[in-house]
């Protein structure tokens, strides 16, 4: 499919893989140049598969952030992975995540254990070079190298975007011709309303990431549209005991209140218009064993 000056277009899937916390969903609102993926210092934080879109000339590249992967404990964290997995297997390229001062750690060495297995190729990204020094960074990609695994290694910053243009300018030159597959304004697959609440649960991360456990999780139970031109969005925390609920809640709701006003903050500006949030906190023991929240997130509940 051409474009209006007859340039053939070229659209490719690029699934961003690694273990937990290497800085994929960084890397991956960089590609986009927008936040479509939640950042937090806790691991795992992304649970679900989430596009990113990017055009770039006649080339539309589509971007699969996927969760970290780990060695499974819980039936979330099995989801977790086998989207990870699956993510991987449905791209065109993979995009193998290291983090540089972490090095190869149990994880790391598992998915290469898996790629090897899979007899899969990659691009090896070694990302935190800033935190590095050079000849260790040559030494991790050598070593990492020598798996026979990598097609081309790039070494960046997603923090900073050192490097970062690099890679988008390299997949869209290998991609295959063929028409695009979402319109060109269009940054990511993820709905709204599911959005809405990923952005609440990286506020809810960022200020008890050392006092909540994944215990939690966030879900808009309504969105409406005012004639004023806002919206009101109410969201409902789902917590597994009542200390979690009063750890939410803080003293008097000082902690709520705060966690509402930054995501409110964010969404007024993600989506240019006056927001309305109003959170409610409720105890659920075992809402990560509900197939219906699995299916929301795109999420296989039996893997």
């Amino acid at each position: 499919m051409p474009m209006a000056n007859g340039t053939p277009t070229k659209c490719g899937f690029v699934a961003i893989i690694g273990a937990p916390n290497v800085g994929k969903s960084t890397l991956l609102n960089r590609l986009v140049g927008a936040k479509v993926s939640i950042v937090s210092p806790k691991v795992q934080t992304t649970r679900t598969r989430v596009l990113g879109l990017t055009v770039k000339g006649p080339v539309q590249l589509i971007f699969i952030d996927t969760p970290g992967i780990f060695a499974p404990r819980r039936r979330l964290d099995r989801a977790m992975v086998a989207a990870a997995w699956d993510g991987a297997g449905d791209a065109d390229h993979i995009a193998f995540l290291v983090d540089a001062d972490r090095g190869i750690n149990r994880n790391t060495q598992a998915i290469i254990d898996r790629l090897v297995e899979r007899q899969a190729t990659a691009d090896l990204i070694i990302n935190k070079v800033d935190l590095v020094k050079k000849p260790d960074l040559l030494a991790l990609a050598d070593k990492l190298n020598q798996t026979g695994l990598f097609r081309e290694t790039f070494m960046i910053s997603a923090e900073t975007g050192d490097g970062v243009d690099g890679l988008a300018e390299h997949w869209a030159s290998i991609v295959p011709e063929g028409p695009w597959l979402f319109p060109e304004d269009q940054l990511s697959d993820m709905p709204e309303r599911l959005l809405a609440a990923e952005i609440t649960r990286e506020k809810l991360y960022h200020q008890l990431h050392q006092e909540l456990p994944y215990a939690a999780t966030v879900e808009t139970e309504s969105w409406t549209d005012q004639e004023d031109g806002s919206v009101r969005i109410e969201q409902v925390i789902y917590v597994q005991r009542d200390s979690q609920k009063a750890i939410v809640l803080g003293k008097k709701g000082a902690r709520i209140k705060s966690i509402g006003a930054d995501s409110r903050a964010e969404l007024e500006d993600m989506f240019g218009c006056r927001v309305h949030l109003f959170l409610f906190v409720k105890v659920r023991e075992k809402w990560g064993d509900d197939p219906d929240r699995y299916r929301d997130w795109g999420l296989d509940y039996n893997a």
